[in-house]
């Protein structure tokens, strides 16, 4: 029987982490889908929903894209090539600036609607959805989706051209999924279930905002691995929802 490299051993210790971290997500404020109804769902309901998903989705996903990256030349989780410090060090300066620009950049877009800034997840939940989001969003936008459309565009159906052009184009792509994704999470910390009732400029600022952050970490990803990517999403994370929700 084949045995698992370490670096894939760290990979299914990370979706294990991250189901965990989903799971006790769901006991906090805003953790769970709360209509305020006698049919809502239990937090312990929630939590084995959770974190069943990131097992079975995410870390199926991821799997298919840890097995993609090596086809295509990316650095392992743990790959030799790799420094610590490119490894995490200049991943964690990446985000911290990313934080920052993000605190700046709704300040000035604020200004163009009346409900303020961005929302964020109540402390100490956002602890941990910064940590979660870190780990299983790169594991699904950046480590499986991207390898696999270079994988099919660029391998498969130009036989090896255009390689880079492909990467960045799904680095987009995914940017463009990613961003998407969020609109629900605001759309329930903001108590509405309507959409339209997101301003035009809180839509353009949360496309900005997690576009700019899907290419770094798309770089990253290529550079330095998944591992790099996941120290890029944390640490602006942290300042964005952590450090500078607290201050709010």
């Amino acid at each position: 029987m084949r045995q698992l490299s370490t670096s894939t051993k760290v990979f299914f210790g990370l979706v294990l982490l991250n189901a965990g971290l989903a799971a006790a997500t769901s006991f906090l404020p805003l953790g769970m889908a709360d209509s305020g109804e006698s049919t809502a769902i239990s937090p312990t309901l929630s939590a084995v929903i959770n974190a069943s998903v990131v097992l079975f989705v995410y870390g199926g996903l991821g799997y298919v894209g840890l097995r993609l990256t090596r086809k295509l030349g990316y650095p392992d989780l743990l790959d030799s090539r790799v420094t610590t410090r490119q490894r995490f060090t200049t991943p964690a300066v990446a985000g911290l600036w990313i934080g920052l620009i993000f605190i700046v950049a709704d300040n000035v877009f604020s200004r163009f609607h009346s409900l303020g800034p961005l929302p964020h997840p109540p402390f100490p939940t956002s602890i941990l959805a910064s940590l979660s989001a870190g780990i299983g969003e790169e594991m699904v936008f950046r480590l499986f989706f991207i390898p696999l459309l270079v994988w099919l565009v660029s391998r498969i159906a130009l036989k090896g051209e255009q390689e880079n052009a492909v990467f960045w184009a799904a680095a987009i792509f995914s940017g463009m999924f990613f961003a998407a994704s969020h609109i629900p999470s605001v759309m329930l910390i903001m108590g509405t279930g309507n959409f339209a009732d997101i301003p035009t400029a809180m839509m353009v600022e949360i496309f900005v905002l997690n576009g700019t952050l899907s290419l770094v970490t798309a770089h990253f990803l290529r550079k330095s691995g998944y591992l790099a990517a996941v120290t890029v999403h944390t640490s602006a994370d942290f300042v964005w929802h952590v450090i500078w929700g607290l201050m709010r």
